[in-house]
């Protein structure tokens, strides 16, 4: 059976990730809290906006509503690696070779590896950043579209438009589709790997009853597990043509409690899944053979993480009540 290592905060808890074996979460007032022999904190921030994991480099990248974008290592330590006064960080996003990109209002701000800072406009706000699995190529999500920019060489963007608010956006591991999270409760996507002169293709996730909050690829990027409805949504993605005409697996299924949080397992086709009540179920891809991981607690699940060997799950709730499940028991 498996067991749970209660956390409780005090804030809203906004990511949780583990750097090396150790859980981290990180809260909205700007703090760190490191489970390293003992509840540890740092101060990073005067409120802190977003906070990824680079898993390159096995550091968090944070940013706040000081305009500060910082590294942070496991040890707490904190490198400044850009600042934009008086703005709030909404964005962030790793690439290769150690480059960093944040955005504030229109402007993306990309840190190459050498330490320069490239600026790329937009006519709208910068929604959603991500990178390219390969090469420096960056997304960037605004209303009515994505633009792709190669960052390190000088050239107009690549146009992917369709029409409405997008506001996040991701790669699959293998770079052949981006997919992108919409005001509408919807999700939509693009296939990248079509023949040179051809339009990329457009594909339409739609019927979710809430806002998609959470997006997960599988190990192998053949299935994407998404918040946004009382079932986790995981459209597969294994076919040259991605879920175009195929229908997506609901697992999960809890009738009125909506799922807010998705998180893909590292190794094998399963996801753990968070509720607006606490919940946290994982459900396996193959036969969609449920395990409970966590009974209700006091508010929804906002960020969940596996561990690298893929036996702990970190998770964090808008209500501060944390913890750690070991699912060996």
């Amino acid at each position: 059976m498996p067991t749970v290592a209660p956390f409780d905060l005090d804030d809203h808890v906004l990511f949780v990730t583990f750097l090396g074996d150790m859980p981290v979460f990180a809260d909205a007032a700007g703090r760190l809290h490191r489970l390293d022999q003992g509840h540890k904190i740092t101060e990073l921030h005067d409120g802190m906006t977003v906070c990824i994991h680079d898993t390159a480099t096995d550091t968090l990248l944070t940013g706040g509503e000081d305009g500060k974008v910082l590294r942070v290592a496991s040890d707490g330590s904190a490198v400044e690696l850009g600042q934009v006064p008086r703005k709030w960080i909404s964005q962030l996003a790793s690439g290769p070779q150690g480059t960093v990109a944040w955005s504030v209002g229109k402007t993306a701000h990309v840190r190459m590896s050498d330490g320069t800072i490239k600026e790329l406009s937009e006519e709208r706000t910068i929604e959603g950043l991500a990178f390219a699995p390969k090469g420096l190529r960056l997304a960037t999500a605004r209303y009515n579209g994505v633009s792709l920019h190669w960052v390190a060489t000088p050239g107009k963007p690549v146009d992917l438009e369709w029409k409405g608010a997008h506001n996040g956006v991701t790669f699959s591991p293998d770079g052949r589709f981006i997919v992108t999270t919409m005001q509408e409760n919807a999700l939509h996507g693009w296939k990248l790997d079509v023949k040179p002169g051809t339009e990329a293709r457009h594909m339409r996730m739609t019927g979710y009853p809430a806002k998609i909050k959470s997006v997960s690829w599988s190990a192998k990027g053949k299935w994407l597990a998404s918040s946004g409805a009382p079932a986790a949504i995981v459209w597969p993605f294994s076919g040259k043509d991605g879920p175009m005409g195929k229908p997506p697996l609901e697992l999960g299924t809890r009738a009125n409690i909506m799922v807010t949080s998705v998180s893909c397992h590292p190794t094998e086709d399963l996801v753990a899944i968070g509720f607006t009540d606490g919940m946290i179920l994982a459900a396996r891809f193959a036969d969609n053979k449920e395990v409970l991981l966590r009974r209700p607690g006091k508010g929804a699940i906002t960020a969940m993480a596996w561990s690298r060997e893929g036996r702990r799950l970190a998770f964090a709730s808008e209500k501060g009540d944390c913890g750690v499940v070991d699912i060996a028991g």
